[in-house]
């Protein structure tokens, strides 16, 4: 294919799948199956990767993310970003009418909104096309955030129709209920911290400095403020619905309102029926529809007098504590939760409630039968908030936290800097035995098809699962006598585990459950140490200049391939043959220039940082994020972070420019 020809398909390519984004995204109307998206997405980024010079800042190839790290620079605000003036009660809301009346001299109308729980974001079009994505800040900067944003399916990076020729328009960052769900317990599976709740998490991800790692997350968006010259109208209503003719994600809740009635009426109704959102919302926003009477009204210093958020209450409910639970985890973290008399709240019937650890416990002075105050505000699993100790029942046990594990009997131990307790014992406590090999059976991990949690335990009740590896010692004969499994299930399960040994080793050290160790995280390290004797045989400060690893991975890594019990496993899963090396072909180089020799690349570049990378990678070189006495050069491009720089300086570390990297390696 010649580049005249390639060049065509790439285009061609681009807009099949910026107009099947739409569809699937915006629309919620797929008009391709899955199958066929990807195989067009694969097709596009193999032209791509083959044929850098055709790069596309706006490809919807860039959804993918890149694992390049980034340094987020503060770019000031075309129109400042302030925040809105709350209101708590219907009084006070009129007040703020009568108002904006007052001062307009004549009727108004008003457009309510949904005030969506998530992070603010200003996104700014070129000619139809995306060019950059800017945090809130202090209001009057924020932090540049673009290749993030890039990521998030919900955000056209390339608009149709009659848009203006530049215009910002902003909105709101957030998670599904459901995305953060699954997403937490992804997270609960690699033993990492989950998120309290899916408006922190939003925030957190969007400042992530791995695209790549950005674009994991069940990011959603909605817009709802059009900013610029030439708009297509002097209504705000109206312009979110040109808004939404080009393909921006605009709210479908949004209503104009044309007196006071009918304001209140919008809060009455979605104060009410929140909970049926799949989203957070804490109120709703009312702001004057005409952009003109905005410029009369204008501001104060903090916030806009046109505009003003109405702030639910949290929604809470009173019931009984009746006992609480303690679980274990496969990591040996123990969660205490609470059982309680079932109460209607947030449109579900609950009767439990996380109490989080031994210090939360405290602060409530919890005693069993207590009346309690639970809460499900931005959490999607109710909290209890407060003990009514008035109506405290005499004689009434005060809940203490366990000294003991409640599976096995061994003592708790606490690790210095972290709120949890844990079960030292992972060798012989079921629930961690259990939870470890459910994990390694995951579909991100060896992705062995037939087992599930209640199989697992009839495996390891029967004596015939103790640890992973015993899973390839299994045999047809011995499952088919298991209750509820017949000879075709238990045939599927032993052909499952089998193909299970041809799972790749960045899979296979993610399969092992060290703690902190993440799907991306094992692959870093996969790439990095090119076997498990390679990580085996690092030290921590090794393991420390591996890009994205810090010291509470690194020393999780080292205590667990330290261990004599997992050193065993692991060559007992060898001896079955299991993969614990990359891909050769992962790993070709084309010359040993570099051999040795690491680089920290940091700054912009003529060339992507992805290609860089991979030019230090095919020369025998080693990509590290942080600058240490052991890097052998830092390639410095555009807008390199002052402070690298600096570090680079101090330590002697050659800092070499992109044109110098390339003589070096002769193109």
């Amino acid at each position: 294919m010649n580049i005249t020809t390639t060049k065509k398909r790439i285009q061609e390519l681009r807009n099949q799948l910026h107009y099947h984004n739409h569809q699937y995204y915006i629309q919620n109307h797929p008009v391709i199956a899955d199958k066929e998206y990807d195989k067009l997405m694969d097709e596009l980024i193999k032209l791509e990767s083959d044929n850098p010079e055709l790069f596309d800042p706006n490809s919807p190839s860039v959804k993918v993310g890149s694992d390049l790290n980034i340094e987020f620079t503060q770019i000031p605000h075309a129109y400042p970003m302030l925040s809105l003036g709350n209101t708590y009660s219907e009084g006070e809301l009129r007040d703020f009418y009568n108002r904006v009346e007052k001062l307009a001299g004549q009727q108004v109308s008003y457009v309510c909104e949904l005030k969506f729980d998530g992070t603010a974001i200003s996104l700014i079009y070129e000619n139809g096309k995306l060019i950059s994505g800017i945090t809130r800040g202090d209001g009057e900067k924020g932090d540049d955030v673009t290749q993030n944003i890039r990521t998030i399916k919900t955000i056209p990076l390339v608009l149709s129709g009659d848009y203006p020729a530049r215009f910002e328009i902003r909105g709101e960052i957030f998670i599904t209920h459901k995305g953060f769900e699954e997403m937490n317990r992804e997270r609960a599976e690699a033993g990492e911290e989950l998120f309290a709740n899916p408006r922190n998490a939003a925030a957190g991800s969007i400042k992530l400095q791995n695209s790549s790692l950005v674009a994991k997350r069940p990011l959603d968006c909605y817009l709802y403020y059009l900013l610029g010259e030439n708009l297509p109208s002097d209504s705000h209503f109206k312009n979110l619905e040109k808004a939404g003719e080009w393909g921006l994600k605009t709210s479908p809740q949004t209503v104009k309102c044309d007196s006071f009635i009918e304001i209140w009426s919008f809060i009455e109704k979605w104060d009410k029926s929140r909970n049926n959102l799949d989203f957070d919302i804490d109120g709703v926003v009312i702001k004057a529809d005409s952009l003109k009477l905005r410029e009369k009204l204008g501001f104060t210093s903090k916030s806009p007098r046109w505009a003003i958020a109405y702030k639910f209450k949290a929604e809470e409910a009173q019931t009984r504590l009746i006992s609480v639970d303690f679980q274990i985890g496969r990591t040996g973290a123990v969660t205490p939760v609470a059982n309680l008399q079932p109460v209607y709240l947030a449109g579900t019937t609950v009767k439990r409630a996380s109490l989080h650890n031994a210090d939360i416990i405290a602060s409530l002075g919890l005693h069993y039968n207590d009346l309690v105050v639970i809460e499900k505000g931005g959490e999607i699993i109710p909290k209890i908030t407060a003990v009514d100790s008035s109506q405290r029942i005499s004689c009434s046990e005060p809940v203490k936290f366990i000294d003991n594990c409640p599976a096995c009997g061994t003592p708790l131990v606490r690790i210095d800097g972290e709120s949890a307790h844990y079960c030292p014992n992972n060798s012989n406590c079921p629930p961690q035995i259990k939870g470890r090999i459910e994990h390694f059976i995951g579909r991100k991990a060896m992705d062995i098809d037939g087992l599930g949690s209640e199989t697992v335990g009839l495996l390891y009740d029967n004596n015939l699962v103790n640890k992973v590896s015993d899973l390839y010692n299994l045999s047809v004969g011995e499952l088919v006598n298991l209750e509820r499994l017949g000879e075709k299930s238990a045939s599927r399960i032993i052909q499952s585990i089998n193909n299970s040994k041809n799972a790749p080793f960045q899979r296979v050290l993610f399969a092992l459950g060290i703690r902190f160790v993440g799907e991306t995280v094992a692959k870093k390290l996969a790439q990095a140490s090119k076997s498990i004797d390679g990580l085996i045989n690092a030290t921590e400060m090794e393991l420390l200049e591996i890009d994205e690893i810090g010291e509470k991975i690194a020393s999780s890594i080292s205590q667990f391939l330290n261990d004599a019990e997992n050193l065993k496993l692991i060559d007992d899963l060898r001896k079955h043959g299991i993969k614990f090396e990359l891909d050769p072909e992962l790993t070709k180089t084309v010359s040993d220039k570099f051999k040795g020799i690491t680089f920290v690349v940091s700054g912009v570049f003529s060339r992507s940082r992805d290609e860089i990378k991979k030019l230090v990678e095919l020369h025998g070189g080693t990509n590290v994020s942080s600058i240490s006495s052991k890097t052998g050069y830092v390639l410095a491009g555009e807008n390199m972070g002052p402070a690298k720089l600096e570090k680079a300086k101090k330590m002697s570390v050659p800092v070499i420019t992109e044109e110098e990297f390339l003589k070096m390696i002769e193109i």
